[in-house]
């Protein structure tokens, strides 16, 4: 079985820009309008626990060979390709909705993660990661300040 790819680091890159080309608003209207390969992004949930954060990728088809998540404790990133399958070249597209090609998300997340607690499951079409919260340190063990009220 093969294992998922986690990189740890301190700095995760972010895409260059979110920006709409002119590709980009006439390939939803028609895919041959295609004229180079595009990131796509997968959908992604994020949900946080008293314990850990939970993010979940909807990314079907996408062998684990083929992604990799980098991770620093502000922020995960999920990148990877999507390989086409194309049953028949000489075939002719009358609808084309599934995206291929490299895909990657960057997602913030709420709260500082203790790497030492990252786990992955990618089954059937979704990934799942689940990232250990760091332990709040408890300030209630400092002496309180007095107030003085005029």
């Amino acid at each position: 079985m093969e294992q998922i790819k986690i990189r740890f680091g301190n700095h995760i890159e972010t895409p260059t820009t979110e920006d709409k080309s002119f590709e980009d608003m006439f390939q939803s209207v028609n895919p041959m309008f295609c004229f180079s390969k595009r990131v796509w992004r997968p959908q992604m949930d994020i949900f946080e626990t008293r314990d850990e954060i939970i993010i979940q990728a909807e990314i079907a088809g996408v062998r684990q060979e083929n992604m990799l998540i980098e991770l620093s404790d502000k922020a995960v990133k999920i990148s990877g390709v999507r390989k086409s399958s194309q049953p028949d070249p000489t075939a002719t597209y009358r609808l084309a909705e599934i995206q291929f090609g490299r895909f990657e998300r960057v997602l913030y997340l709420p709260s500082v993660i203790d790497m030492e607690k990252v786990s992955a499951l990618y089954d059937n079409g979704f990934l799942e990661l689940k990232l250990g919260k760091q332990p709040k340190t408890n300030y209630s063990s400092k002496p309180k300040l007095p107030i003085d009220f005029l």
